[in-house]
């Protein structure tokens, strides 16, 4: 049976790259019908720390990378030292203080037959004497892991190439220990567009991060997927389920992906496109708690509705927030470039007037209602719909983007149409009158 496993160390939050790492391990072990593990490799006592593995373990069941077994290498330490006393006791290792050291062998080649990289081949000449365990007891990193992954049975050590350096070093140990060896295969760096490697530069890179600016799980694991595996066709939307289907480490890219944050966030925005709007809500109400624009006792209707309305303008869930964040202020706040380009003549203050008259009277305060008195002044003054729709676009929402000006008047509500109307058209003509004023002088 395939075993796999994913080796986090709580000494940092889980990132991008690691994330990735992960999801191949995760997705090898559900395609085949394998085992996954997840080791917590915490034997760094004086730089882990509960809130790194707290935040590891919390992303990845956001993730939805469940494990079927789980380690932590800080109450291993005793196997450890077994294994290396019975390398002493071979006279493979020796002691240096109270440390245990492990003497490598003399010109010696060691082969490794990637799964990505194919053939490598690294002369012990180049590798110095590995400790095993170092002065203070602890266990060295390539010692445990090469113990653990033989121990648990891994069969497929899927993990970054900067890890290449380290896979010679633990295949001279798994030889000297008489174990199997797994099968290796080292995925290909993450870049950023610059192509140097991904780094806090180039945005986000822990995995609660990404998950505070709204970022869907599924959009996500979707994306990471695609950063190095290749489904072998134009296709780029993925549900878990059909990526635990196709998944091959034949399809593995050998070269360094490069992270597109414009592609996540399309990938991103086709997903929340798919959400019901019950579901949709359930995310998005919570961050709108978080932000102060909304209180306990809101109205579900009226929010999933008004939510609705901008899905498909959606790219993250904070966008909800910054697009419509208008509909839960007194006031909207005015782009300067918009007040300049519709709400600066007299013209415009008399037709928010207008509009405001016949918007005044209408009962049943729907899209469908005010579009048909608004069709009727257009008729009755005989002047284009945009002379009216322009400034009140911008009188009511503050910009020249937004859904239909209908439907957000319906979901404003008639008081804070007709207020911001008549607020926009007062302030018009107050800076006409200054304006004429100035000009005299």
């Amino acid at each position: 049976m395939p075993i796999t496993r994913f080796a986090p160390s709580p000494t940092g939050f889980l990132h991008i790259g690691g994330a990735r790492t992960c999801l191949f391990n995760w997705l090898y072990a559900r395609n085949t019908g394998g085992k996954f593990i997840l080791r917590i490799e915490d034997t760094d006592i004086k730089r882990s720390e509960q809130k790194y593995l707290d935040e590891i373990l919390d992303s990845l069941k956001w993730l939805g990378m469940d494990w079927d077994e789980l380690y932590h290498q800080a109450e291993r330490f005793p196997v450890y030292l077994e294994y290396a006393e019975k390398l002493l006791k071979d006279g493979l290792a020796y002691r240096e203080d109270q440390a245990i050291i492990f003497r490598v062998p003399e010109n010696r080649d060691v082969t490794i037959h990637d799964l990505i990289h194919d053939k490598i081949v690294v002369n012990t000449e180049t590798i110095k004497d590995q400790v095993l365990i170092k002065s203070d007891g602890s266990p060295a990193y390539n010692f445990c892991c090469a113990v653990d992954d033989a121990l648990m049975g891994v069969t497929h050590v899927i993990r970054g190439d900067d890890h290449i350096s380290n896979t010679p070093k633990q295949v001279l140990l798994y030889e000297a220990l008489g174990f199997n060896l797994p099968k290796f295969a080292h995925i290909p760096m993450i870049l950023g567009e610059d192509k140097a490697r991904l780094s806090k530069r180039h945005g986000a890179t822990a995995i609660s991060e990404y998950r505070r600016q709204g970022y869907l799980p599924e959009a996500l694991v979707n994306y990471l997927a695609l950063l190095g595996w290749n489904p072998g066709n134009n296709r780029e939307l993925f549900s878990r389920d059909h990526l635990v289907k196709q998944f091959s480490m034949k399809r593995v890219n050998n070269t360094a992906a490069i992270f597109d944050v414009n592609k996540l966030n399309w990938i991103n925005g086709q997903y929340i496109k798919t959400i019901e709007p019950e579901k949709l809500t359930d995310f998005i109400e919570p961050l709108l708690k978080e932000e102060g624009y909304i209180k306990e006792g809101v109205d579900r209707n009226w929010l999933t509705g008004l939510i609705s309305l901008y899905k498909t303008r959606l790219n993250t869930l904070q966008d909800f927030s910054r697009l419509a964040g208008f509909f839960f202020n007194d006031q909207a706040r005015h782009d300067e470039e918009a007040v300049a380009k519709f709400l600066n003549t007299r013209e415009a203050a008399e037709n928010l007037d207008l509009l405001r008259e016949k918007i005044k009277d209408v009962e049943l305060f729907t899209a469908g209602e005010i579009e048909k008195n608004v069709r009727e002044l257009v008729e009755q003054r005989e002047i284009p719909a945009g002379q009216l729709i322009h400034p009140a676009r911008v009188a009511l929402t503050g910009g020249t983007v937004s859904p239909g000006i209908f439907e957000v008047m319906e979901f404003l509500g008639k008081d804070k149409c007709l207020i911001r109307m008549e607020d926009s058209a007062k302030k018009i003509r107050t800076r006409m009158d200054l304006k004429e004023k100035l000009s005299g002088l």
